[in-house]
């Protein structure tokens, strides 16, 4: 891949997640509370997220085969894997119940987890210019710090959450409730601002186009499902107990 070529996949993702923004306003993605069968045949939830999600590890295992990444550049591929092996293996394991996932959206989750992993490997590796050649440097600067903190803060706010949801139930009950405290006192999708708020992190640390590229598609994904649940948590619980609870973002929307 060159530099032009880079880009040019860059802009047309751009467009692409506008796209997605706006049809997710409009068709809920199938799977979690809004799958039906009209996504086609689907599998077992805990293999389908190691399906979709796995895919993101292939890049950074080529790029340290093909590369010699120096300590600046193995923290970046570091702290992205670290996401992604929960993702892909901790996070499926701890499931409970016995939901499914459609292929369809495996199919598109893994399409999408290869080609953003491998853009922000070639923006690590084989487009930095000089910017990621010293650790101590780059650690010299605001954005490295602010960078880190973010990512681990959402990060935890992003398990903390998954770990309300998982234990909302207790063996053999299929009532749904609604998730409290923590950041789900602020929004209901405490889960979504947890990732996006791990990867916002990311995009400062790493300063570069393709880490706010995946911001972006974070956004595009996440902003209107994270719409979606609170429009069907309040159909289901009125809007009383909701409350003034927001979407994704605390006080804003």
């Amino acid at each position: 891949m060159d530099i032009s070529t880079y880009h040019l996949i860059l802009w047309i993702m751009a467009v692409m997640g506008l796209f997605v923004f706006i049809a997710l306003y409009f068709v809920d993605a199938g799977y979690g509370k809004f799958r039906t069968n009209r996504w086609g045949y689907s599998i077992d939830n805990k293999i389908g997220w190691v399906l979709m999600e796995a895919p993101a590890l292939v890049p950074i295992i080529v790029a340290n085969v093909m590369f010699t990444p120096n300590r600046l550049q193995l923290l970046f591929m570091g702290l992205y894997a670290l996401h992604y092996v929960y993702r892909s293996f901790i996070f499926p394991s701890l499931l409970k119940g016995k939901s499914r996932m459609p292929l369809a959206i495996i199919a598109m989750g893994a399409g999408f987890n290869t080609m953003n992993s491998s853009l922000l490997c070639a923006s690590i590796v084989l487009f930095p210019k000089d910017t990621y050649t010293d650790l101590c440097h780059y650690a010299q600067h605001w954005y490295f710090w602010v960078g880190i903190v973010l990512f681990f803060l959402g990060m935890y706010t992003h398990m903390k959450a998954d770990h309300t949801i998982r234990n909302l139930r207790k063996p053999g009950d299929t009532n749904h409730y609604l998730p409290k405290g923590g950041m789900f006192d602020y929004v209901t999708s405490a889960n979504y601002l947890g990732e996006l708020l791990e990867w916002t992190g990311f995009a400062i640390l790493l300063c570069n186009p393709a880490a706010w590229m995946f911001v972006w598609w974070t956004a595009a994904n996440l902003v209107p499902r994270a719409h979606a649940i609170n429009q069907k948590y309040r159909a289901e619980f009125g809007n009383e107990q909701v409350g003034k609870r927001k979407r994704i973002i605390p006080f804003i929307y």
